[in-house]
């Protein structure tokens, strides 16, 4: 009976070569789509479906734990029920979520001593537009 090599174990953990690795495997497996899970036969195509809306980061600056930890349970419920054998679909995504955006760029008005009423409709929009440029290009670095 021969034994299996041992292998050793770096000194210290590197989450992103070892997330990229597993994240980039689970893509070319498909297990992200549902049909994939069918495919593989694990899941039922006649079977339960189950799909969490996420509610999308408002951009509105930068992401933070509260984020972090919400994103985490979802995930961990659509994994919950993948394993279960539903049809499982986890969609995240990003809205520019006009009010809270239009508080927090009439804010940034204010600090210049300017406001939406004076700025006019037109260029308030483009306002608003250039920071959803902005920060949707941050929390989707981010997510």
């Amino acid at each position: 009976m021969s034994e299996k090599p041992k292998r050793e174990m770096d000194k210290t953990y590197d989450p992103i070569s070892t997330e990229t690795r597993l994240y980039d495997w689970w893509e070319s497996q498909g297990y992200f789509r549902p049909e994939t899970l069918v495919e593989k036969g694990l899941a039922d195509a006649e079977g339960p479906a189950w799909c969490i809306t996420m509610p999308p980061p408002n951009v509105t600056g930068a992401l933070h734990l509260g984020h972090a930890m919400t994103a985490a349970v979802e995930d961990l419920m659509t994994r919950y029920y993948r394993m279960k054998g539903f049809e499982a679909l986890f969609l995240p995504g990003s809205d520019h979520a006009g009010i809270a955006t239009q508080n927090v760029v009439e804010r940034e008005l204010s600090k210049q001593g300017q406001s939406r009423h004076e700025l006019g409709r037109e260029k308030f929009v483009e306002e608003v537009w250039e920071w959803k440029e902005v920060y949707l290009a941050r929390i989707t670095e981010q997510h």
